[in-house]
């Protein structure tokens, strides 16, 4: 019997889609039993974004060595972990980096603000569609889909956005983060939709059983699915508002000498709330400190921000440590780049240090990384890395693998796009040197 030729086609296309389509389907059970082999050492993540770009010589990478026109004069001392010396501006941090690792080999090569964001928050080279920020795929991924209980949403930034791309990406809205609001640090930490400094819990309750009473809609429509998921989710809104959960955001239930060991400022009492969250079981906690673009009066700018660093950051690495918390938490901090080796003297920056994405620091704690560790290395002047280049896939990568996430399975994607949470970037790939 003769077959026509769109008979023909037609059978052709049904078999080779089912080739295809059992492709798929053997990729998606390898990354399944991938994932499945994969144990997870840490639950949740804070980040410390030190948004504008911190230079590395004043943080975790000193130039003693390299002559005034690259450090200013200023010195590297030692810490607790012999052969590991951080900046004189971090005495705290550096009684405590037996806790944590230093990273002096990242790189992007990107000196925008928004471009090198986008690149050290999701991974991906800036153009096209527009991906969704590490804290936003964590969220999802151990989110509401996938078990998590919390009536604090998965992913809270504090105390404000980033504001350079959209966190989400092209996920879906409701995995969009929490942000605060509000400064952590004032006598109420008056979070946007939760805390209002002017009406009490009790007017809360009291508005709530008034507006039960007036509302005639559950009533007069019955009691069905939608209704049940209207009441449901109101109910969970006052808890938050009202409850025990609403209660994490309440720094006043902390010890007066706990807060101070933070540091009684925004940044100080952030890295106590996400704290506070973690230890409430939120899967991603992202702090934003801006203040880190120096172009100008940068030394000086220096002399203030970092002793407030140093001071939240050591509180936060003892207190989760003390806890019983860090072997389960992953803190990491950096910018979105470094700031250039060579000190800008000529006017108008009059010593400030530029943009710098060749060449960078990151701080890895807690989770399943080790402490006491230094990876990677810039040449005597921190302008390039010599040894151990680290990327940004490699951090996320290294990250996911120790939440429990694979980090080559396929991300969930309204476009039904065969795309893996990390792009491979790097020859050396995750950071398993740091690896407990």
């Amino acid at each position: 019997m003769k077959m026509s030729r769109r008979k023909f086609i037609g059978g052709a296309g049904l078999f080779l889609g089912a080739l295809a389509f059992g492709d798929r389907l053997r990729a998606v059970e390898r990354m399944a039993a991938s994932a499945a082999k994969r144990v997870a050492t840490a639950k949740s993540v804070i980040e410390i974004w030190l948004w504008g770009g911190p230079s590395h010589l004043e943080t975790f990478d000193p130039k003693p060595d390299a002559g005034e026109e690259y450090n200013g004069g200023f010195r590297a001392i030692p810490t607790n972990v012999p052969g590991i010396e951080i900046s004189e501006f971090l005495p705290n941090l550096a009684k405590v980096a037996d806790k944590y690792s230093i990273i002096r080999s990242m790189t992007h090569g990107n000196n925008g603000h928004e471009t090198a964001t986008y690149l050290m928050q999701t991974g991906r080279e800036p153009g096209g569609k527009v991906f969704p920020a590490i804290g936003a795929v964590i969220g999802m991924m151990k989110g509401y889909d996938y078990g998590y209980k919390g009536k604090i949403p998965p992913y809270v930034l504090i105390p404000v956005a980033k504001g350079r791309f959209s966190e989400i990406g092209f996920l879906n809205p409701k995995y969009r983060p929490l942000v605060t609001g509000g400064d952590p640090n004032a006598s109420v930490f008056a979070v946007e939709g939760i805390v209002n400094q002017s009406i009490s819990k009790e007017q809360q309750k009291r508005n709530k059983d008034l507006l039960r009473r007036l509302n005639s809609f559950e009533g007069e429509f019955g009691e069905s699915k939608e209704i049940s998921a209207f009441r449901k989710s109101g109910d969970e809104a006052y808890d938050l508002i009202t409850g025990d959960a609403g209660a994490v955001f309440d720094l006043s239930k902390e010890k007066p000498e706990i807060r101070d060991a933070y540091g009684r400022n925004t940044l100080g009492q952030s890295c106590l709330a996400a704290r506070r969250l973690v230890e409430a079981g939120v899967p991603y906690v992202t702090i934003n400190c801006p203040g880190w673009d120096t172009h100008k009066r940068h030394f000086q700018t220096m002399k203030q921000k970092l002793p407030q660093l140093d001071m939240g950051l050591a509180a936060l690495l003892k207190d989760l440590h003390g806890r019983g918390l860090l072997d389960s938490t992953i803190v990491w901090c950096s910018g979105e780049f470094g700031r250039q080796p060579k000190i800008s003297q000529e006017s108008p920056w009059n010593g400030g240090r530029q943009h710098y994405g060749k060449c960078f620091s990151a701080l890895l704690a807690g989770g399943g990384f080790k402490g006491g560790c230094v990876l990677g290395k810039s040449d005597p002047k921190g302008e390039n890395p010599v040894e151990r280049p680290v990327y940004p896939q490699d951090l996320f990568g290294s990250i996911y693998e120790l939440m429990g996430i694979d980090p080559d399975a396929k991300m969930p994607n309204p476009m039904g796009e065969d795309i893996a949470l990390v792009p491979p970037q790097s020859q050396y790939g995750r950071l398993k040197e740091l690896y407990k």
